[in-house]
């Protein structure tokens, strides 16, 4: 058994300032996968079907740490990172949670660290990577993400590399000749290249100093977002040497971080949670009782709001349907969702970042790696599926410190959306079994299987690609006595009745924020509890405390 972690819980100062089902045609479908080839890297934030590993055992108990880096102002290393922090990254004093996390990297001790979005996690790898003496390994899942990081690093004249799907063979070979030859103190992989026994060999022969997880919640079963290749990373830290695991996360549940500590094998892990509400964003439901009224209360903001910001639906045809109406009224806006090219998307985001247009209308593809500090507000339009994605994507508003408004417009009917959505979201019993069938006449082993053979499979079975590399991966954890059951038709009862429970938890999720739309409990308290926070106080700013004066 594990060591316990370690918790530190970081203050931060409070600032005192008639139903109708959707229509069931493709539209109406989650955000699309645009590279749905499992040879390549996912680049967007989806919901993927899940590959489980079912012999789940968490433990929520998280001792205190009294005294989490009491050496570090004793490190010789200390002052000139004090000082490259300001001259590489212009940062003069540290965010809640990073001189504590940065201090377990230079201890050389595994960390946990849940910090809101835009409370500057990356900061905790990339400045102490300057020191190490050796590269540190950064998993990110989006290559959006890692290219806009690399970008950043570059204007810091800090030497970054990525290794992704998106590079030309030429220049494959020449980052991995660089980082043979010593350079680039920071490599970023995606998850699905980092199990590749070519990049384990790679990155083996350099002596990693530094294992980073960005988007930690993804490796977690009982996480909103999970991610099956992040499943792998345990084994290939331990193939790297076992270098110090350094876990980053904006949303977290107890649920969660206990799930992300056990499934990444964190060793005594020193675990640094931070609010995960901001205290300048000022939180706001507005029920309303039609389309027609959403749209007027959308107007409304844009009048009151005069900055950028950004408005996210539920689904696609939402997204344009929106996207329409809104440059009819004369607005500055751009849209950005799955089915959209990948040039379009980037231009829209492009427009949107350097201030050409004013207004982002876009689904949840629109997620992790957009940093755009000037944003004023953050409004779905539509019910989101859990507290989770609610906080994560409210909290892309105000992170340049300055007050923003996160306006959940909310209708009850909105409810049937996603709850179309988690009843289409896993695979049936009936393509569990077939799936399983067809692998076993084509030879195809659960646990290597390379993209020509999913193809296969899915042509003729019917089921996608992606459910079936997933639903072929939980066989493999199976077959490996992750689940104790023998493979055959007793593993597709497992896995079936681990997806009942997975639908299940997703319906709780959205139980839970369908709860939070409707109570009259202050915000900011409402989404602490939710994630295990207490004693918050009332911010004094939401609409729940404003009707409550």
């Amino acid at each position: 058994m594990q060591p316990l972690p370690v918790n530190v819980n970081v203050p931060v100062p409070v600032d005192e300032s008639p139903v109708r089902e959707p229509d069931h045609d493709p539209d109406h479908d989650p955000d699309p996968d645009p590279d749905p080839d499992p040879d390549r890297d996912l680049d967007l934030d989806l919901d993927l079907d899940l590959d489980l590993d079912l012999d789940l055992d968490h433990d929520h108990d998280l001792d205190p740490d009294p005294d989490p880096d009491p050496d570090l102002d004793r490190d010789p290393r200390w002052p000139l990172l004090s000082s490259l922090a300001l001259s590489r990254f212009g940062v003069s004093s540290f965010r809640p949670g990073q001189r504590e996390l940065i201090g377990s990297v230079l201890a050389g001790r595994d960390a946990l660290g849940v910090l809101p979005t835009g409370g500057g996690k990356s900061l905790a790898y990339q400045l102490p990577s300057l020191v190490l003496g050796g590269p540190v390994v950064v998993v990110s899942p989006l290559i959006a993400l890692m290219k806009d990081q690399c970008d950043h690093l570059d204007d810091a004249n800090i030497d970054a590399a990525e290794l992704d799907s998106t590079l030309t063979a030429s220049e494959e070979r020449d980052t991995e000749r660089e980082i043979r030859a010593g350079e680039h103190p920071l490599i970023y992989v995606t998850p699905e290249r980092l199990r590749t026994e070519a990049c384990l060999r790679m990155l083996r022969a350099r002596g990693v100093k530094l294992l980073a997880i960005d988007e930690a919640h993804c490796v977690s079963a009982w996480g909103h977002d999970f991610r099956p290749a992040y499943m792998a990373i345990a084994k290939a830290a331990e193939a790297l040497g076992r270098p110090p695991i350094l876990a980053l996360t904006a949303t977290a549940t107890s649920e969660t971080a206990a799930d992300i500590v056990r499934a990444l094998g964190l060793r005594a892990p020193l675990v640094v949670r931070t609010s995960v509400v901001r205290p300048n964003l000022a939180f706001h439901v507005e029920r309303t009782v039609n389309e027609m009224a959403k749209r007027v209360a959308l107007l409304r903001l844009f009048d009151d709001e005069p900055g950028p910001g950004i408005v996210y639906t539920a689904t696609v045809k939402k997204a344009d349907e929106l996207y329409r109406w809104t440059a009819a009224s004369r607005i500055p806006v751009a849209r950005y969702h799955g089915r959209m090219s990948a040039a379009d998307r980037e231009r829209s985001r492009a427009h949107f970042m350097d201030g050409t247009v004013r207004v982002m209308i876009a689904t949840k593809a629109f997620g992790m790696g957009i940093d755009k500090p000037d944003t004023r507000f953050v409004v779905h339009y539509q019910v989101p599926d859990s507290i989770e994605s609610y906080a994560q994507e409210a909290g892309r508003a105000g992170r340049d410190g300055r007050s923003a408004r996160c306006v959940l417009l909310y209708r009850l009917e909105d409810k049937s959306v996603q709850t179309f959505f988690i009843a289409r979201k896993y695979a049936t019993r009936g393509e569990i079994a077939k799936v399983v069938a067809a692998a076993g006449r084509a030879g195809v082993g659960a646990g290597e299987r390379s993209g020509d053979e999913l193809r296969a499979i899915a042509l003729e079975t019917g089921v996608s690609v992606k459910r079936v590399d997933a639903i072929l991966g939980c066989l493999a954890r199976l077959e490996s006595g992750g689940g104790g059951r023998d493979a055959g038709g007793d593993a597709c009862g497992a896995i079936a009745a681990e997806y009942e429970r997975r639908r299940t938890r997703d319906a709780e999720r959205l139980a839970a924020m369908l709860h939070y739309a409707q109570s009259t409990q202050c915000r900011r308290v409402a989404v602490a509890e939710y994630f295990g926070e207490a004693g918050s106080a009332r911010c004094g700013r939401c609409d729940a405390c404003e009707g409550g004066r």
